[in-house]
């Protein structure tokens, strides 16, 4: 281990240092990826990854994961792998904190682009 702190992260404290939604923050790495933490409002965007998988991991609220074939709803605690070039857009009803796991460099909005595009955060990684 290159770094001498053998410390926990406090995803709850992690999360209480931002509120922008659909703006992923990485708060640590693992190999080649990067463990993110969003907030998450509203409706996203239709967009695919055509290059990885991506896990949504719900902590708090409940996310629903439109994909063309059929829904998939999580609450707190439950995950969903969306498979790589498979379309989908994230909704919420209301306030949600997700989890994700994905490659290094990977743009939340995919091939889609537009104003939802998030600029690189690794602002909480310490």
């Amino acid at each position: 281990m290159s770094d001498s702190r053998a410390e926990p992260i406090d995803i709850a404290d992690k999360l209480s240092l931002f509120s922008e939604a659909w703006s992923p923050k990485v708060i640590a790495r693992l190999n080649d990826y990067e463990i993110k933490l969003a907030k998450l409002k509203g409706e996203f965007v239709w967009h695919t990854h055509d290059d990885t998988d991506e896990l949504f991991l719900v902590i708090e609220g409940r996310l629903t994961i439109q994909l063309r074939a059929g829904d998939v709803t999580l609450g707190p605690g439950q995950l969903f792998v969306v498979p790589r070039g498979v379309e989908h857009c994230p909704v919420t009803d209301g306030d949600v904190a997700v989890m994700l796991i994905e490659p290094a460099g990977v743009v939340n909005t995919g091939s889609a682009g537009g104003e939802l595009t998030a600029a690189y955060d690794d602002s909480l990684l310490d």
